[in-house]
């Protein structure tokens, strides 16, 4: 298999017959899948105008109700000119009052700055990063301050629309599998891990049949 055809570079919507096959390696997976809702197309028009936008817009979101990150998010758009989110050079240019004024802690704002210069400086390069394996992407992505693993794995399975993406880690997907297997507990990240093996490489669609069944 060469590297363009390696699961983890497999992007868009799965096909009928990935899904079949998906069914038939996790028969119980299958039955869930049927039933919630279908898999999304990725990137959604929530996801951010570009990169840059997903990434800053994650930082923005990390660890507050949906309401209040949006009006900080829609604040710091609102200091430049037009309707889009400041790019990365904007970001640099504005003063740290006005970012901080427009809602952003101490800790967000020092995030968007590292965001920024990694973007400027090169040391993250995001108009070819999806030419790149998921693993490369996380451990770029990690070395950006506020930017952990769960983030990047959550910008590759919904900007990058990559297939096959588990974050083991994830209280979702752990109570999701409690309850797709009937388990006492919540799997511990290895054990979810393990059992999701057979998933691959459609990793992002039972990930999104998990966090459906938290909702029932």
């Amino acid at each position: 298999m060469g590297k363009d055809d390696s699961p983890e570079l497999l992007q868009g919507e799965p096909t009928a017959a990935q899904l079949r096959a998906l069914d038939r390696r996790d028969p119980a997976l299958g039955r869930a899948r049927r039933r919630v809702a279908p898999f999304p197309k990725f990137p959604t028009k929530e996801g951010g105008q570009s990169h840059f936008h997903a990434l800053a817009r994650a930082i923005v979101h990390q660890q507050l109700a949906g309401a209040a990150a949006r009006t900080i998010h829609d604040r710091v758009r609102a200091l430049t000119p037009g309707p889009r989110f400041p790019n990365a050079a904007a970001i640099q240019r504005l003063s740290d009052g006005a970012l901080r004024g427009a809602g952003l802690s101490a800790n967000k704002l020092a995030a968007l700055r590292d965001l920024s210069a990694h973007c400027l400086d090169g040391r993250l390069q995001l108009r070819t990063i999806a030419r790149r394996p998921n693993e490369e992407i996380i451990e770029e992505l990690v070395a950006v301050r506020g930017i952990g693993r769960w983030t990047a794995q959550m910008f590759l399975m919904s900007r990058l629309a990559r297939l096959d993406v588990l974050a083991p880690l994830d209280l979702g997907l752990q109570e999701g599998l409690k309850r797709l297997d009937g388990l006492a507990e919540r799997p511990k990240p290895k054990e979810l891990e393990a059992r999701g093996a057979c998933w691959s490489p459609l990793s992002s669609v039972a990930s999104w049949v998990l966090w459906r069944l938290t909702e029932e």
